[in-house]
């Protein structure tokens, strides 16, 4: 089965050594890593043909390259370009790159062969040649956050003046919602926070009390959403979703599966410290089974974040996930908890994609064949943040608002909490994945202020 949206395990070199030592043109030749096979094997750029960029050109703008924007917008990697015409790296946050080398312009250089320590060749699809000694510690990755949130710090920003917009918004007969949705949609998330006490200081009143009091429905709830800082934001959902009669599953795997650990770590003594609950208790008192161990492995917050990846120890470990289900009968579910639970996302990347050559079928694929349920949507929360985050929240969004009726929660909590961090990343694969955007796809299943808001955070 093939996750839709996702590049395909050669769609970009999963190795360092990009391009091959001696091949000092920055573009591989036509056809190779998705680029579209023309005469001279370069994306044509107004009938023409991009020239090689010359040796430590840097990125685009610099000699020999096209101009930004230039990129296709539908090439090989997922989304669309980005300011400055670089596509996005496939990956998603925190994917870990080789560092740059000289020759290359720009690209991973490949390390010395001293670099790699022994071991025999391995088979290693999307790099020139096929193989490359394994392991291969090498230099430390560099890490490349290739991350964006919609919402930015506003410049020039006044707390008081913001405090005195919404006092005037609320203040007398009616409300104008527009004045506040001026606002709260143009703030991040610490300068929410400032005009909250700026009001209560300039007023002596609560805001969110007074909000509360002037708005209701999907935009109360939305602009709520705002106002809570955003560790608060998480523990809140959590607490929520177990709180009562029955279990939201989705939100604690959403959350729980997708957050780093520094993160995990906040939310867990927010949870404690707000509600005066042990959210691992809570856990083991609404959920059970693999699911319960999954959502535990979750909370401790200690998955690996080296960003080098072991190419050997990925091998090994997809052999072992193998083992563990398609090549036995029944299911080792110990281990497919242990191996998602602790690897690094992109120590996980390169394990899902020695798991297809040994399996020859995707991991996703075959957790669809072991498990089911909830656990089964858990472990494959964390596959696909580990092969591309953003069309994980892309798909989440999607489904929240395909068919009769709307999820709104759902869309309200993946839009506030990715604002700041990936929505346009989320915003272009969402495009790429379902051939309309986001933004579309919100005016049509939505209407009033609500809408109004929820298009000034994500934009056009």
């Amino acid at each position: 089965m093939s996750y839709p949206g996702y590049p395909p395990s050669d769609g970009y070199p999963a190795f360092p050594g990009y391009p091959p030592t001696g091949q000092e043109s920055v573009y591989p030749p036509a056809g190779q890593y998705a680029y579209p096979a023309v005469p001279g094997g370069f994306p044509p750029s107004g009938g023409g043909t991009y020239p090689a960029a010359p040796p430590n050109a840097g990125f685009p703008g610099a000699a020999g390259y096209p101009a930004p924007g230039a990129y296709p917008a539908s090439g090989g990697y997922p989304g669309a370009p980005q300011a400055g015409g670089m596509p996005p790296y496939p990956g998603g946050p925190g994917f870990a790159v080789p560092p740059t080398g000289p020759g290359f312009g720009g690209y991973p250089q490949q390390p010395p062969a001293q670099s790699y320590a022994g071991g025999g060749p391995a088979q290693i699809p999307g790099f020139p040649g096929g193989q490359v000694p394994s392991p291969m510690p090498g230099p430390p990755a560099a890490v490349v956050q290739c991350t964006q949130g919609t919402i930015q710090a506003a410049p020039n920003f006044d707390a008081g003046r913001d405090a005195e917009i919404l006092r005037k918004a609320m203040k007398g007969f009616g409300t104008d919602e527009q004045a506040i949705i001026n606002v709260v949609a143009n703030r991040s998330n610490d300068q929410r926070q400032k005009i909250k006490a700026a009001f209560k200081t300039m007023y002596g009143k609560d805001l969110i009390k007074d909000l509360k009091s002037e708005l209701s429905g999907n935009v109360e709830e939305l602009i709520l959403a705002l106002f809570m800082p955003s560790t608060y934001y998480d523990a809140w959902s959590l607490r929520h979703a177990m709180k009562g009669a029955g279990t939201q599953e989705n939100v604690l795997i959403e959350i729980l599966c997708t957050r780093t650990n520094q993160e995990i770590r906040e939310i867990v003594n927010c949870y404690k410290s707000e509600f005066g609950r042990d959210i691992e208790e809570d856990i083991r008192s609404d959920t059970s089974g693999h699911f319960e161990r999954l959502l535990v492995s979750m909370c401790q917050g200690n998955r690996d974040e080296n960003q080098t990846v072991d190419y050997q120890k990925a091998q090994e470990d997809a052999q072992r996930l193998y083992q563990a289900g398609e090549g036995k009968l029944g299911t080792d579910e110990s281990c497919f908890n242990m191996v998602l639970a602790s690897r690094s996302f992109p120590q996980l990347k390169a394990t899902v994609e020695a798991y297809s050559r040994i399996a020859n079928r995707d991991l996703l694929s075959s957790i669809d064949r072991e498990f089911s349920g909830n656990v089964e949507r858990g472990l494959k929360t964390i596959v696909q943040c580990a092969l591309n985050r953003p069309a994980f929240f892309a798909e989440r969004l999607y489904y929240s608002m395909k068919g009769a009726g709307t999820d709104d929660s759902t869309l309200i909590r993946i839009v506030v909490t990715r604002s700041e961090i990936d929505l346009v990343q989320i915003k272009q694969m969402f495009t790429q994945m379902y051939q309309k955007t986001l933004a579309a796809m919100i005016a049509s299943d939505t209407s009033g202020d609500y809408r109004k808001l929820l298009l000034a955070i994500v934009g056009q």
